[in-house]
């Protein structure tokens, strides 16, 4: 009897390619660029997606001050947060993180998007924002992609 062997081929930090991307966030919605921002950090892109494995890309994302948020979000919309103190509940909006620094926002919203766990943790560290075009990791050699093409 001739019988195939099918395994469920589950990735670890060994056999994982990790790869660095550049994305573009001139022109793009906040929210839809983040969703994908945060699946290729997850590598839910990769044949081989393993659920527990850091098995997705370095993602570096360039004009970041150029994002575009529709209607009155930048100013309307408020994110709360409490400091554990009496009378401590601060509001910002995303106009004050973009002062702040645009690292600040593209965090807010990507880390919302990934696991509550130290994996979550984790992959936010392989996210790297940027105001303008130039950026610092050039010896990576990262691949410029279409963020658009993407579902």
């Amino acid at each position: 009897m001739d019988t195939l062997s099918f395994k469920t081929i589950s990735a670890n930090k060994a056999t994982v390619n990790k790869e660095w991307v550049i994305v573009d966030a001139e022109g793009q919605s906040l929210g839809r660029l983040c969703a994908k921002v945060a699946k290729l950090l997850r590598g839910k892109y990769k044949p081989n997606f393993t659920p527990h494995v850091d098995c997705g890309d370095n993602v570096i994302i360039i004009n970041a001050e150029k994002v575009v948020l529709t209607g009155n979000k930048w100013n309307g919309r408020v994110y709360v947060r409490y400091t554990g103190y009496p009378g401590g509940q601060r509001e910002y909006t995303p106009a004050d993180l973009l002062k702040k620094g645009p690292s600040y926002l593209y965090r807010k919203v990507v880390k919302g998007m990934l696991p509550k766990n130290r994996l979550g943790a984790k992959l936010l560290n392989n996210l790297y924002v940027y105001a303008g075009t130039e950026h610092k990791h050039e010896a990576q050699q990262p691949k410029s992609i279409d963020i658009n093409s993407y579902k």
